[in-house]
This record gives structure tokens, C-alpha cells and sequence, in this order.
């Protein structure tokens, strides 16, 4: 198993890729199989998450890229700014991971709040595409 243990520059170039869903892209301990196949373990400093385009790297010096695995998710398109600021405020009150981007919203698949946002009169569809939330604002980025 190679083992990885440090981050590098997001334009590091990588000699492999890793694809993880989002719950783990937040776990920095765990094994992992890359895109060639070959077998890793994440021995990563405790606390960060792991953003798509962000390069491991470990003392054989192999240098692995995550990226965010496709995987069902909940996607709103909204172009009424007010609805649009009212749906993100619903989400964020309710702590959901978001994903936020130009008239369009993404999270993790959940009936129940798929059924909140119709009530407040937007229109929900299912997609199995990468999930990269927002990180929060007390968030410090690592380079």
C-alpha cells in the first residue's frame, strides 16, 4: 500500500488520479484505490477535507490528485435572485452542505428538503454529477 501523507499545490502535476464522494473527501485516515488501481492509504494531517483538484504525496513521492466522484444529488436552477437567496437561506439554516454556483444549487439528494424547496416554489431535479460545497467561512485554505 503506498502511503500518503502530504498535501501539495493544487497545479502540481499528478501521476495518478483518486475520485472520492464527498463524505470521503472529509476523512483524512482511510485505504483507497486510485484510478490505475493502485492501492493507498490516506495518513492525512486530521481536520481537512480534501478539494477536488488538491495533490498527495507521500515519501515515494508518487503524487496522486483527488477529485470529486460523481454522485446523486438534488439540483435547483433558479434565475429569481430573491427565490434563489431564500432557498440558499433555507439550506444554510438547516446546515446542508451547498453548493453554490450562478443560478444553480446542488446537494446531497434528500427527499425532505427536495420537498421544502418545491413548497417555496422551485423546481428540483436529480443528477449524479461531482459535489464540491462551499467550504464555510471560516475556512483557510491550505495553498
Amino acid at each position: 500500500m503506498l502511503k500518503l501523507t502530504e498535501t501539495l499545490q493544487t497545479g502540481e502535476i499528478a501521476d495518478d488520479t483518486l475520485s472520492l464522494v464527498f463524505s470521503d473527501r472529509q476523512k483524512t485516515r482511510q485505504p483507497a484505490i486510485t484510478k490505475s488501481g493502485i492501492q493507498v492509504g490516506l495518513f492525512l494531517q486530521r481536520g481537512q477535507s480534501l478539494r477536488s483538484g488538491l495533490v498527495l504525496t507521500g515519501s515515494q513521492g508518487y503524487k496522486v490528485r483527488v477529485e470529486a466522484a460523481p454522485e446523486a444529488l438534488s439540483v435547483v436552477h433558479c434565475q429569481d435572485d430573491l427565490l434563489f437567496a431564500r432557498a440558499c437561506y433555507h439550506l444554510g439554516n438547516r446546515h446542508v452542505a451547498l453548493q453554490i454556483m450562478p443560478h444553480e444549487l446542488r446537494y446531497l439528494a434528500d427527499h425532505v428538503l427536495d420537498s421544502m424547496l418545491i413548497g417555496l416554489g422551485l423546481q428540483v431535479e436529480h443528477l449524479t454529477l461531482p459535489f464540491e460545497p462551499e467550504t464555510g467561512a471560516y475556512h483557510t485554505h491550505a495553498g
